[in-house]
């Protein structure tokens, strides 16, 4: 079967139907119509040319020829009349070898004597008395005939003075003429048929071909429409259908992307909503145990403090969860105002920050600097790089060493900060970043964690143009990677 042969409910490969055919047949109807009425309106024109030019040479042929019967008639008439015979007695004799002038006896001849005929072996009846009567202006007249089925060029014209009262009539039979004329007419509209029948055959091969790619992307949009997002054009060639097929199928591959990033996205919210109910719910029910225990239980000042404590343990990490969802969505929606921030004093204040943890958990972090200035915020900056020292310390055992190096890669800045700790799969990796992900629930939740810390610190690198990136192997330590792409 093929490709788009099959039914677009069948699946991604789908197949075509024909709707583009009233388009295609308008085509074919309007371009075969034009053609059969210009080629039929030419073979009409040559049809009457040819007739109007066979008439016109059998007239130019019968003035010519009447007007050399006449011409001897009149010689004869007057060679007879120094004879002393009769004309009319005559006529006969001097008119009948006139009849065979042509050779091929198309030729009759009549003589009238004012009204009367005087000789004729012309078809009967034939001849009108209009014919007879010509005006001071024409000597002659020429007018077509039929008689008996047959057509002849009739000329009638006066004899010269003193015969001026006998008028001679040339009759030439053009019935052959005409009757070749009609068969020529015939063979050309017998031409015409056959070449409009092979024309209309051709013709909507051609248009099959040409209406096909049309016929196929509108079988495809129907199919990604109806969410066949695979769904491809056969590309071929280097014509303009196939530039159409090629962006067709560009844009087939822009919805494809645009709907799996829409689907990541909806399902990402989702998660993050999944997973915010699921944080909250924890410490709410907490707050409510110790508060319900304090209310109604009669319990001893130490039991208080305890309860207490726990509800204060709670209040923080709600509090905590909401600091950070309020920070990620004031970078979001604000730009953020970067400067040249010396290094050294950045680094200065993170030691201060992380000294007494560190030192608590006895963890030697080391700090190497080899660049002076850093274009960013520095107050996000700290925030970002305390988190990623706060993680790497929480992955560590005592007496383990995180290392804190600023060098330049190329003609980028990088800050690496690596641990030695216990390291993470390539599955945690993936999603450490996303809100609310934890590797060590336990862990994390007993020191307050809200799980967005890894979080705010994508969204703050994404503020500063950089890329986080990380890498780590289990039992050997996991290294942040802050890549700046400005100088």
């Amino acid at each position: 079967m093929n490709y788009f042969d099959r039914n677009p409910k069948d699946g991604p490969q789908v197949g075509l139907s024909f709707e583009g055919k009233p388009m295609k047949y308008r085509t074919f109807l309007t371009t075969l119509m034009l053609f059969l009425f210009f080629f039929n309106l030419g073979i009409l024109i040559i049809s009457i040319t040819t007739f109007k030019d066979t008439i016109a040479r059998a007239e130019e042929k019968s003035l010519g020829e009447h007007y050399f019967i006449t011409s001897s008639l009149i010689k004869d008439f007057y060679a007879v009349e120094n004879r002393g015979i009769d004309i009319e007695d005559s006529l006969g004799a001097l008119l009948q070898p006139y009849s065979y002038l042509s050779g091929d006896k198309k030729v009759k001849l009549a003589l009238y004597k004012g009204n009367q005929i005087v000789y004729s072996d012309q078809p009967q009846n034939i001849v009108k008395s209009s014919s007879l009567e010509l005006d001071k202006t024409r000597d002659r007249l020429v007018s077509s005939q039929k008689s008996e089925g047959r057509t002849y060029v009739m000329v009638s014209g006066k004899l010269p003075a003193p015969f001026d009262d006998y008028t001679m009539v040339y009759f030439y039979d053009t019935t052959d003429s005409i009757a070749a004329w009609n068969q020529m007419k015939n063979m050309l509209f017998l031409a015409g048929l056959i070449l409009s029948s092979l024309l209309a055959f051709g013709l909507l091969l051609l248009l099959n071909r040409i209406f096909k790619p049309l016929t196929q992307i509108s079988h495809m949009s129907r199919s990604i429409a109806a969410g066949a997002y695979d769904t491809r054009l056969p590309v071929s060639g280097q014509d303009e259908l196939s530039e159409m097929a090629r962006s067709f199928n560009h844009m087939a591959e822009e919805i494809k992307s645009q709907i799996m990033q829409l689907a990541t996205a909806a399902e990402q919210k989702q998660q993050f909503v999944d997973n915010l109910a699921h944080e909250l719910r924890t410490p709410l029910t907490t707050i409510y145990g110790y508060a319900e225990y304090i209310q109604k239980v009669v319990c001893t000042e130490e039991d208080k403090v305890l309860a207490t404590n726990y509800i204060m343990s709670e209040s923080r990490r709600l509090q905590n969860i909401a600091y950070r969802l309020l920070d990620m969505a004031t970078l979001r929606e604000n730009s953020i105002e970067r400067g040249d921030v010396c290094l050294e004093e950045l680094v200065r204040g993170i030691k201060q920050a992380m000294s007494l943890k560190a030192t608590a958990q006895d963890i030697k972090i080391i700090y190497e600097c080899r660049f002076d200035m850093l274009f960013c915020d520095a107050d996000l900056m700290h925030i970002l790089l305390v988190n990623l020292l706060d993680n790497a310390i929480k992955a560590c055992k005592p007496r383990d060493i995180i290392k804190l190096v600023a060098e330049l890669e190329g003609d980028r800045k990088v800050i690496f900060i690596q641990d030695s700790g216990k390291g993470m799969s390539e599955e945690h990796l993936d999603n450490i970043t996303k809100a609310f992900y934890r590797v060590d629930l336990s862990r994390s939740r007993s020191g307050g964690g809200a799980g967005l810390g890894l979080t705010l610190c994508q969204q703050i690198a994404l503020n500063h143009g950089a890329e986080l990136s990380f890498s780590s192997e289990l039992g050997k330590g996991t290294t942040a990677k802050l890549t700046f792409t400005s100088s």
